[in-house]
């Protein structure tokens, strides 16, 4: 299995475009296509704010988005941390699926799920995700993951922990919490829906968000196998919320070929899907608790296209 990984790593490391801006995440990716405009009907607001993630004929049984239901309810520091704070309200939960993880990368988003659970954000304070769990060292423990530079996949200490900035995101608008910094990566990535991601950098990119309200928030946090949540506990409530994208600027996922000398004539074989760029405007709905609606921006992501990556007897 690890060879297996080596062998696609390596290969997509040799064919991306060199960048010189480093961001703590990266992944390989399945096909997944820009949606064809704003997302209007119900049933595509529906998907949004799910956060669906499955790619079209995929076979993943679960898939990335808010959730209910978490996997310490029963936990005994959990159930201690909610007393303390007095933070009995589940806020918004949310779950993100790495697909198919290199090696690292599970193991890297485990350990910061870990030192994230417990963090309380009092009232007007700012959370910041490198200083919470951050410098991402190997004396913390991190290992080597996958990182994007620019458009290259690359290894790095701490690579992956972009898996905890995007689903801190998606739980921070879902509580229609305000948002202090986002960097969205520079290639689309296939655990979350386009405009929904965000990385960090120690030194140089992070996520915060700001407490607007007037209680402490706690954030508890755990990862299981291929699967992380993140969910925040209040005194109060959250609205819902939905989101909307639209895109513009498409720019379609080209095809790299690479030799592959055991295949049969005339055959081909994909190696890795590929995802299209484009920007992507994103916005909200929030639907308040007292009935009245309103919307909200949350800015623009620009993304280049991952080309898709084939082998062919040449």
């Amino acid at each position: 299995m690890f060879g297996k990984h080596f062998f696609r790593f390596s290969l997509i490391t040799c064919l991306f475009i060199v960048s010189l801006i480093i961001t703590s995440c990266g992944t390989t990716s399945p096909n997944r296509k820009i949606p064809e405009g704003p997302q209007q009907t119900k049933t595509d607001k529906q998907e949004s704010s799910s956060s669906s993630n499955k790619p079209a004929n995929s076979k993943q049984e679960i898939s990335s988005g808010k959730v209910d239901e978490v996997p310490w309810a029963n936990d005994n520091n959990f159930k201690k941390a909610q007393q303390k704070n007095q933070t009995f309200k589940q806020m918004a939960a949310f779950r993100t699926v790495l697909i198919d993880p290199l090696p690292g990368e599970e193991e890297n988003v485990h350990l910061a799920a870990g030192l994230l659970a417990g963090t309380v954000v009092q009232p007007g304070e700012v959370f910041s995700q490198n200083a919470a769990i951050g410098p991402y060292s190997k004396a913390r423990g991190f290992k080597e993951g996958p990182v994007y530079i620019g458009t290259q996949l690359s290894k790095t200490i701490g690579g992956g922990v972009c898996k905890i900035a995007s689903t801190l995101y998606n739980v921070v608008v879902l509580c229609d919490l305000q948002v202090v910094e986002r960097h969205a990566h520079g290639m689309p990535v296939p655990y979350v829906p386009y405009g929904q991601d965000a990385t960090v950098s120690y030194g140089s990119k992070d996520f915060k968000f700001a407490n607007n309200t007037s209680v402490p928030i706690l954030i508890w946090s755990q990862g299981i196998g291929n699967t992380l949540y993140i969910a925040f506990y209040s005194r109060q409530a959250a609205p819902q919320v939905e989101w909307h994208h639209k895109f513009s600027n498409r720019q379609p996922a080209g095809r790299v070929y690479q030799a592959n000398q055991n295949l049969p004539a005339g055959a081909e074989r994909v190696v890795e899907k590929g995802m299209d760029g484009g920007v992507i405007d994103s916005w909200v709905t929030v639907y308040e608790l007292n009935g009245t609606t309103r919307s909200k921006a949350l800015g623009q992501s620009n993304y280049l296209p991952m080309p898709e990556i084939v082998e062919r007897k040449i």
